[in-house]
């Protein structure tokens, strides 16, 4: 009767870590997506990279003309310094200093306008992105969608990557919706 008392609660024991270890062998499936690849390579993502880069090299030249009137009033400035009066002196001192502040404010502006339009952008096609990966994960199973660039994943196979299928399932469906007009 002892001896049973002792056995007993080591059977149970072991059945529970025999049915503990069943239960983990149940593997979850798991999926690995890079958003920065999908992002970079889809169609959109290229349009909107273009954009982004257009808006950026329009702001830029802009800057070079700033640069170039304020040089202009700098070489005007060092070649009448012996020939101006002093009242023409400071008006022209009083130009470069409004200039630079105007380039300054501009710059700025400029970088915060690109940085928010780049945000909207990036956040719009991650935003249709997230409804083809769901769409994908229930299809195939997955019980768990890791982004390799958010989520700290240092290696993963190759095998339960499907960048390239959202890729193209997300290209497919924006070849298909009609334009938005603004």
């Amino acid at each position: 009767m002892n001896r049973l008392r002792t056995i007993a609660p080591l059977a149970v024991l072991f059945l529970l870590a025999v049915a503990a270890a069943g239960y983990a062998q149940q593997a979850s499936k798991i999926a690995v997506i890079n958003s920065s690849e999908a992002f970079e390579k889809s169609a959109e993502g290229k349009k909107a990279l273009a954009q982004m880069q257009e808006r950026a090299n329009k702001v830029k030249t802009e800057i070079q003309k700033l640069d170039d009137s304020i040089r202009l009033l700098e070489n005007r400035l060092t070649t009448g310094r012996l020939t101006m009066t002093n009242e023409a002196l400071i008006g022209i001192q009083s130009d470069i200093e409004k200039k630079t502040t105007e380039r300054k404010r501009y710059e700025e502006d400029q970088a915060r306008e690109v940085q928010q339009y780049g945000n909207s952008l990036v956040n719009k096609i991650r935003s249709e992105m997230i409804g083809i990966i769901e769409a994908l994960a229930k299809e195939q199973g997955y019980d768990l969608v890791l982004d390799a660039m958010a989520s700290g994943v240092v290696t993963s196979s190759p095998t339960i990557d499907i960048t390239a299928e959202v890729i193209r399932r997300y290209d497919q469906a924006k070849a298909v919706a009609p334009p938005v007009k603004k």
